[in-house]
């Protein structure tokens, strides 16, 4: 089953794509400490040429990403803050999976006027950009990057909502669901029994798309002043300090927004896998294709 299973998931080359630059990055960011080589918060780093001005010095052999304008390694300091992009995406991603699966499961179990107030909720939450709303519970929680990890989930909860709900209305009407509420199994067995293995697929696929979705959140957060504050090395912190100096000192912002895309890439190419791994509609599609071949 489980060779099986791998076996299915490298013909999506996509996928694996995805999966190997993910890695790449969980690599550096666990092992951020060990290889930085410089402290990410140094100032006034030593010029790679005597004379030099030690502020926005240009890649070199001895700063390969260049310095910041106070003169900062911008190598260590995108190293350094790789865990915190990548936090912020798993923990943003994990409030709106609980509460959205939460909330669509006793929307699509219940129905009636327990979907009502639940979907109603959710239309009004959707009203709103996920930006927009994100920067509202900002507004009202203060800035921080743990605040912008909670308003990152929140803004996403809907989308989870929505697909659990409207998941659960296609199992309740199988046959082997109301033989099993006909028999006396109660709201308790009958979700975690299923209902829950039914819907955590789809969810997989949504969470790793959305991982990469949160990062783009909370760096743009960020970005605005709304996040991580000055000195820590968040990816979109670091990019909006660098954009005053773009002309002369493009490297600033050149690379962390390079790390930005290549996570965010990393994630939607291992979301296309796994969605044409473990979505059946996919499956059957990839069969006939063979087939037909």
């Amino acid at each position: 089953m489980f060779r099986r299973t791998l076996r299915a998931f490298g013909s999506q080359p996509q996928g694996v794509i995805g999966l190997g630059l993910l890695l790449v990055w969980l690599i550096l960011a666990l092992s951020a400490t060990q290889l930085v080589p410089y402290d990410p918060l140094e100032q006034g780093l030593p010029p790679a040429r005597a004379g030099d001005s030690p502020v926005r010095q240009a890649p070199s052999s001895l700063y390969w990403f260049g310095t910041d304008e106070l003169g900062r390694d911008v190598l260590s300091r995108v190293l350094a803050g790789a865990h915190i992009s990548l936090a912020l995406g798993f923990i943003s991603v994990s409030i709106g999976l609980v509460a959205g699966t939460a909330l669509g499961l006793l929307a699509g179990f219940y129905g009636g006027w327990v979907d009502g107030i639940v979907m109603r909720a959710m239309d009004a939450l959707l009203a709103f950009p996920g930006i927009l709303l994100a920067l509202v519970v900002i507004a009202a929680l203060g800035t921080s990057i743990q605040n912008v990890m909670i308003a990152v989930g929140i803004a996403i909860v809907p989308q989870y909502a929505r697909l659990v709900r409207g998941l659960c209305l296609t199992i309740r009407e199988l046959a082997y669901v109301e033989a099993a509420h006909v028999v006396g199994s109660g709201p308790v067995r009958l979700i975690f029994r299923h209902f829950l293995p039914n819907i955590v697929p789809p969810l997989i696929v949504l969470s790793t798309l959305q991982i990469g979705q949160a990062i783009i959140y909370g760096s743009a957060l960020s970005f605005l002043g709304m996040g991580a504050q000055p000195p820590t090395p968040e990816w979109g912190l670091i990019a909006a300090k660098g954009r005053d100096f773009f002309r002369k000192a493009w490297w600033i912002s050149t690379f962390p927004s390079l790390a930005i895309l290549s996570v965010v890439l990393a994630f939607n190419l291992l979301g296309d896998g796994l969605r044409g791994l473990l979505d059946p509609r996919m499956r059957m599609v990839r069969v006939t294709g063979q087939q037909n071949s």
